[in-house]
């Protein structure tokens, strides 16, 4: 079996390798370090929790030598903060032991202070699309160098929005460069993006997504409505020892505000959020507490389903299910990382039935359902998002006949009028017996 030493990294390198414990690399690893090695470009497709941000750092860093210029030579672009918070944190591991300069720069943060950064030299930067395409227009950061581009989650970045942004950025990049691309799904836009942007690259999938994890336990619960689970929810969390760090997913960000105070209520200190209304303080400091073990419980949005490393997660617990399928293979991929056994439990009511059989079908797997707790309140009170809508409808209203009033027979006789034109016109046509034309005025000019 392949180990890191069969890369021949340098030593720097392979001691910040042991530093994390990491014996051999993962199947993603193994297939792309010497085809990045080699400058030519690369798609990388691999399922999240598989290593792919080491798969395209090691190459990088194995090939990046000593400089004192200040422009950088490597961009990294990722579709969020905290992925950028937690790419330049796996650098600065793994180059622990090498003279490097690595600077993280996303929005909302104070762009003077990265521009005073940018000034002193950067050999690496890791990046949103947005605030890296302000940086270089305002002529803050000189592109010009740059000779490695990667783009991370790149099917993130287009399901946000970012694909005019990246064409954007593209245009303002050296031509000649190489591009690396990870993603965890293949979709057309990401064909599009490849077809558009670089030149024959290499297309490398390892566990694809769509195919299970073998080290995840999945299982899922029938379940009546939003508020029955969470009773259940809070049932499944009494159990410190088991549940002792879980993620918990929620679509949509109302949803996980209502879901947080019913949580909060219980478990008080234990928990806490994180979806994009967050300010960027609370956003990072509620994923370091998590990842600390400061809090046991983190509900979230599917903003962080994608891409971050998030140490020792003993479950995921899908709170409702994704409209997306492939969005669940995302989220329950934050378990189970690093070859350690994970367990997914996904929660689902009778609407929401037909979007996990779309889940399964992508997996071709069958998740196990297991019997609800007898324990467990089972409620019907209903959130307003569960009732049913009322809809008015405006057709036949005020339909009341009404009453015949005096008068009624005049305005009938009124509406009968033809309307004649104005009182010129009518003049007009008593003296002329028709109306009279310029056209009139110039033939009876030549007449005479």
């Amino acid at each position: 079996m392949q180990t890191f030493d069969s890369f021949k990294l340098k030593n720097p390198l392979l001691n910040a390798i042991s530093d994390l414990g990491f014996e051999r690399p993962t199947a993603i690893q193994q297939e792309t370090f010497s085809v990045i090695q080699s400058g030519r470009d690369v798609v990388g497709i691999s399922q999240t929790g598989t290593g792919k941000t080491i798969a395209y750092l090691l190459p990088l860093l194995q090939g990046l030598k000593f400089s004192q210029q200040l422009n950088p030579r490597i961009l990294i672009l990722v579709p969020t903060r905290e992925l950028v918070v937690q790419v330049v944190e796996q650098i600065e591991t793994l180059a622990k032991y090498i003279n490097l300069r690595v600077l993280g720069v996303f929005g909302e943060s104070n762009i003077k202070v990265q521009k005073d950064a940018l000034v002193e030299g950067q050999d690496i930067i890791v990046a949103t699309p947005g605030r890296l395409y302000d940086l270089i227009i305002n002529r803050a950061l000189q592109p010009r160098e740059l000779t490695k581009l990667v783009i991370d989650e790149v099917d993130v970045m287009l399901d946000l929005g970012f694909r005019i942004q990246l064409t954007n950025l593209f245009e303002l990049l050296p031509s000649r460069r190489q591009n690396i691309m990870f993603s965890a799904t293949m979709t057309e836009e990401v064909d599009l993006l490849i077809e558009d942007f670089f030149s024959s690259p290499q297309k490398i999938s390892i566990a694809v997504s769509g195919t299970p994890l073998e080290n995840i336990r999945q299982v899922a619960f029938g379940v009546k409505n939003f508020n029955t689970k969470v009773n259940l929810l809070n049932h499944l969390l009494r159990e410190k020892e088991e549940y002792h760090k879980v993620l918990v997913f929620i679509s949509a960000k109302k949803l996980a505000d209502r879901l947080f105070d019913a949580v909060e209520d219980v478990f008080g200190s234990d928990v806490c959020i994180i979806h994009s209304n967050k300010s960027q303080n609370y956003r990072l400091r509620s994923v370091e507490e998590f990842d600390n073990g400061t809090k046991r419980i983190l509900i979230a949005t599917d903003v962080i389903a994608r891409g971050l490393d998030l140490e020792k997660v003993s479950h995921v617990i899908n709170f409702d299910v994704p409209g997306y399928p492939e969005n669940y293979m995302h989220r329950i991929g934050r378990t189970g990382r690093a070859e350690e056994i994970g367990k997914s439990i996904l929660f689902y009511t009778e609407k929401e039935e037909e979007l996990k059989e779309a889940i399964e079908s992508l997996m071709d797997y069958n998740i196990s359902l297991q019997e609800f707790p007898e324990e467990v309140e089972v409620t019907n009170e209903l959130i307003p998002e569960e009732r049913p809508r009322i809809v008015e409808s405006n057709y036949n209203r005020n339909t009341k006949p009404r009453s015949k009033e005096v008068g009624d027979e005049e305005k009938k006789e009124k509406n009968k009028k033809v309307n004649l034109g104005g009182s010129y016109k009518r003049k007009l046509i008593s003296k002329h017996k028709k109306p009279r034309t310029r056209g009139d005025k110039n033939q009876k000019g030549r007449r005479k």
